[in-house]
């Protein structure tokens, strides 16, 4: 069968003409997306769990810090509202007193800034100290009622 009048079959076409450009690609990590400029998922991953890693040795050094008038730490009383790491290790805690008056709201939070800022990985800490959502029993963890003997039936 004969191709139609004035066409030519796909297998004789000549190729159109590129012009020859040369380009020196962007460098790339060994890790790169093929093709894209930032980091791959495995990449990700790994900042994540060294992210978690960091996040579980900073509520270690929380735990380690008491109110003197309550035999039970300051993360499990709820106490530490936010935890905020920044890629550089530089970290926020928010965190609340269980009053205004609390007879120690001068020196936790300063204690709280240097047991963060002495974990390893950890390049700078900031204490805000906030009162909104005030702190209330509800906000302890099942194990600080269990220890003050408050139940809820």
């Amino acid at each position: 069968m004969d191709p139609k009048p004035g066409r030519i079959p796909l297998e004789v076409q000549e190729p159109t003409a590129q012009p020859h450009v040369t380009t020196n690609p962007p460098p790339t990590s060994p890790n790169a997306i093929p093709g894209g400029n930032g980091p791959n998922i495995e990449d990700k991953v790994q900042a994540a769990a060294q992210e978690q890693e960091l996040r579980e040795k900073i509520i270690a050094a929380l735990k380690t810090c008491y109110d003197p008038e309550v035999p039970v730490n300051i993360y499990e009383m709820g106490l530490i509202y936010n935890i905020d790491i920044t890629e550089s290790g530089a970290v926020g805690i928010r965190m609340t007193l269980t009053s205004p008056a609390c007879p120690v709201a001068g020196s936790l939070p300063p204690e709280v800034q240097a047991k963060v800022a002495a974990v390893p990985g950890v390049t700078g800490a900031k204490v805000d100290v906030v009162w909104d959502p005030p702190w209330s029993p509800a906000l302890m963890s099942e194990a600080a009622k269990l220890e003050l003997g408050l139940f809820d039936f």
